[in-house]
């Protein structure tokens, strides 16, 4: 009878240093986090912090509060992170759909590494103009408001626009660090932890209010049981797919001779992400905020210029039959362009064809290509309706009843819900690694031969 074989010491360590290195990036996720969370508390020299908390107390329902959660509440303390990660995604999508539109970019998105990395250098220095671009403006409009800049003028707006900018790029460099030495999309993680910041405030208010009297407890339980049964539908859609069957035919490769096979194209239901309600957002939310900004009236009766912006911005505030609308026309829409962008299914066809791959009965090249532009067109629709559904819903409850607070829309539900299941699933991919790992050492050790003996 065979003996167990013992654990070679080696594998062990090598176990070990597997084990030490995932909680290496676990801890040093963890740190950047907490940087991170430092960094919104570090105001801009100059203001009052007591001033602009009360300020942005008012600015719930405009561009303001949306940029305000995505920086963790750094733009209402106006700290070291104000303008948060927004100008580097803002840049990288504007790089990303440039790449497939302008020819140069075109040209180097297929030179590989070295054309990834020149892409990349060009989103940095795009961050940098929007980054300039926006600390320019806000240092400008902040110092325009009456108390919230201790001493306003030049000296201020330079040490406002070099702090802001200085802390956009080092969100920047903290979230490509997390993305190598840590786990998950280091950006994404950025906004993850901006998001969950939020949420003990949001969760204490609506006690607050259930206490004072002002909701009632079985108002507060609905609320409750509500955002559970949308983040379990947003978990379902999220893992739901149409797969393509994908047949390859015989083939001989050299004297191999290698037998039919089968596998299929998985394509998800939302192949966009949560790219359509930030730029609705963004989108529709500048209006209302550039109306709420110029129709006051500084002082005495507003004139007709300032009564139409200030009824702009009313019909255009959230929980209004028109902003709902808009709201989601911009997302269906965005939806299917962001698709039909980033997603050839000319190159997929022309891949699968060269492969010596076909479709169950559709013939390869062209028809090909026409039967996946059918299905994602199909998928896009569904999964446009999903994802305008879950960002509507509050703002449809809003509508019908004003008196009840969301602290956090959809779109804030789709990114906490998305970021947390591709961490997870790189948090399982680097336990399984250790774990395959393992059970090829164990193969290796007990390496049987015929008759279960070892040789």
């Amino acid at each position: 009878m065979a003996k167990k074989p013992s654990q070679n010491p080696a594998d062990m360590a090598k176990a070990a240093g597997k084990l030490a290195e995932l909680k290496a990036r676990i801890l040093f996720l963890l740190g950047a986090l907490i940087v991170f969370r430092v960094g919104t508390y570090i105001p801009v020299p100059g203001v009052d912090p007591v001033a602009l908390k009360d300020f942005f107390d008012q600015q719930s329902g405009n561009l303001l509060g949306l940029f305000n959660m995505f920086s963790g509440g750094a733009l209402s303390r106006f700290g070291l992170f104000a303008l948060g990660i927004m100008p580097y995604i803002s840049s990288s999508i504007i790089m990303q759909m440039a790449s497939h539109i302008v020819p140069s970019l075109q040209q180097l998105r297929k030179e590989g590494e070295q054309g990834r990395r020149q892409i990349v250098k060009y989103t940095r220095w795009g961050t940098v103009a929007l980054a300039s671009f926006q600390s320019v403006a806000a240092a400008s409009w902040l110092q325009s408001q009456a108390g919230l800049v201790v001493n306003p003028g030049p000296g201020f707006l330079i040490t406002a626009c070099i702090t802001l900018v200085t802390g956009t790029m080092f969100l920047m460099w903290l979230g490509e660090q997390i993305t190598e030495r840590g786990i998950g999309n280091g950006i994404s993680m950025i906004i993850l932890a901006g998001i969950v910041a939020g949420m003990p405030a949001a969760v204490a208010g609506t006690a607050e209010l259930v206490r004072n009297g002002e909701m009632s407890p079985a108002t507060a339980i609905v609320m409750l049981i509500g955002g559970i049964a949308a983040i379990v539908f947003v978990v379902y859609m999220e893992r739901a797919q149409r797969r393509i069957t994908v047949n390859y035919a015989r083939r001989q490769q050299g004297r191999k001779m290698f037998a039919a096979q089968s596998t299929h194209l998985p394509f998800k239901i939302n192949m966009s992400g949560v790219i359509p309600p930030i730029f609705a957002s963004s989108i529709l939310m500048f209006p209302a905020t550039i109306a709420q900004f110029f129709g006051q009236a500084a002082g005495g009766e507003a004139n007709a210029f300032q009564r139409f912006l200030q009824t702009l911005g009313a019909n255009l505030g959230p929980g209004q039959p028109i902003y709902v609308l808009l709201y989601a026309a911009l997302i269906i829409f965005f939806c299917f362009f962001y698709t039909a962008l980033m997603y050839n299914s000319k190159d997929t066809a022309d891949s699968l064809k060269k492969a010596g791959a076909f479709l169950p009965g559709i013939r390869p090249g062209a028809h090909t290509a026409e039967y996946i532009d059918k299905v994602l067109t199909r998928l896009t629709f569904w999964g446009a309706i999903y994802i305008a559904g879950v960002c509507l819903l509050p703002e449809l409850v809003r509508m019908f009843n004003p008196s009840i607070p969301f602290s956090f829309g959809g779109t804030s539900l789709l990114i906490l819900v998305v970021v947390t299941m591709d961490f997870m699933s790189q948090l399982q991919a680097h336990a399984m690694s250790q774990q395959y790992e393992g059970m090829m050492q164990k193969a290796n050790l007990r390496n049987y031969g015929k008759g279960g003996q070892v040789r």
